[in-house]
């Protein structure tokens, strides 16, 4: 029996390519005759240049760039033939402050930017921008500052806060940049910049803003907008990562689903073409998952090749009848078999667990 396993990251706890390890090496001890391929996945969010360099290989380039608060963050770029991807949780991502330093309203992208900079001095055709689970929410701003643009009455690289007094914006010199650069936005969400399914509205909490500042925030990014390109504002995915897919719309950059993008790189479907059962996964397996994250995405794909697909979980919140309209036939939680302690204490051993006891059920 052909196994695939096609995991995301277990947010907090594993990566995907330590939960895809955790699931194999658990499989393995119920049913050692099994084939087992390992293809860890990503929706564009944490872990998707670590993700993509398992599947593809290609050149790690390393690189120090400015965290939300301007600290010192380790990062890389990921450059295979003539592509280079980047992510934007390495550069500006949420885990690197501690919930109770976090300031949304004065976090900046500069980070991404300078990662930016650094795939554009590589001459490559094509940038691949993985975009999830930022601190940030600033449109972008700063990260059209670290490429260049200049701004009058106010500053582009203090967090929104600082965009009130803009009054006016030149993109001229980071365009210019991009010509010749099919630049491509890879996430999970499709939410407009503004109003109330934007960025601000729906993932400021997730950040720290306050429920009494979002409708001022949503201000300062609309008079962003309105200085650089209201329409794209509207568009689908601009309001991904804190409003970076607004700032890299302003680029020409366009937007794709980020776990379609991945299973594409990663050659999802012809792993599965040969596979008897792909085994998917993530920290909290809920109906939101049906909105571009991995297990939908990896469901689908496997619904293609006709081959049954279940997920493990360190939680499982949704009933049989949410299960399987999201195409997925049987799901499994961590906490359930080994309690909340363990789980979060020894995730890879409880995966592990968990898996060899699915094994059970599924293997031949």
């Amino acid at each position: 029996m052909r196994v695939v396993f096609a995991p995301d990251k277990f947010a907090g706890t594993l990566t995907a390519v330590e939960a895809a390890a955790a699931m194999a090496r658990g499989w393995a001890r119920r049913s050692p005759d099994d084939e087992l391929v390992q293809v860890p996945m990503s929706d564009g969010g944490p872990g998707f240049v670590d993700v993509l360099h398992t599947a593809l290989g290609g050149d790690l380039l390393a690189a120090t760039v400015s965290g939300p608060y301007g600290e010192p963050t380790p990062a890389a770029v990921l450059v295979v033939d003539r592509t280079a991807y980047v992510e934007s949780a390495q550069a500006v991502g949420l885990h690197l402050t501690p919930e109770d330093d976090r300031a949304p309203e004065r976090a900046t992208t500069r980070g991404l930017g300078e990662l930016l900079r650094k795939a554009l001095d590589t001459d490559v055709d094509r940038i691949v921008v993985g975009l999830g689970g930022s601190a940030t929410n600033d449109g972008g701003a700063g990260l059209l500052a670290a490429l260049g643009a200049t701004a009058r009455g106010g500053d582009l690289d203090a967090g929104p806060a600082a965009l009130a007094d803009l009054t006016s914006v030149d993109l001229d010199r980071v365009g210019e940049q991009f010509v010749g650069v099919d630049l491509v936005m890879g996430t999970d969400v499709d939410n407009p910049l503004l109003g109330i399914n934007g960025a601000t509205k729906v993932y400021g909490p997730q950040k720290g803003l306050p429920d009494e500042r979002l409708v001022v925030v949503d201000g300062w990014l609309q008079h962003f907008a309105e200085l650089t390109d209201r329409k794209l504002a509207a568009q689908k995915g601009a309001g991904a990562a804190g409003g970076l897919g607004f700032a890299l719309m302003l680029l020409g950059g366009r937007r794709t689903p980020g776990v379609g993008l991945v299973s594409d790189a990663v050659g999802l479907a012809d792993h599965l073409a040969k596979a008897d059962l792909v085994v998917t996964g993530e920290g909290a397996f809920d109906f939101s998952s049906r909105s571009g994250k991995v297990p939908y995405g990896v469901a689908e794909v496997a619904g293609q090749s006709l081959v049954p697909c279940i997920a493990l979980a360190g939680q499982v919140l949704i009933g049989s009848r949410e299960m399987r309209a999201l195409g997925v036939e049987s799901a499994y939680s961590m906490v359930d078999l080994v309690g909340e302690e363990r789980a979060l204490g020894a995730p890879a051993d409880a995966l592990a667990d968990l898996a060899e006891r699915t094994a059970r059920t599924w293997s031949r």
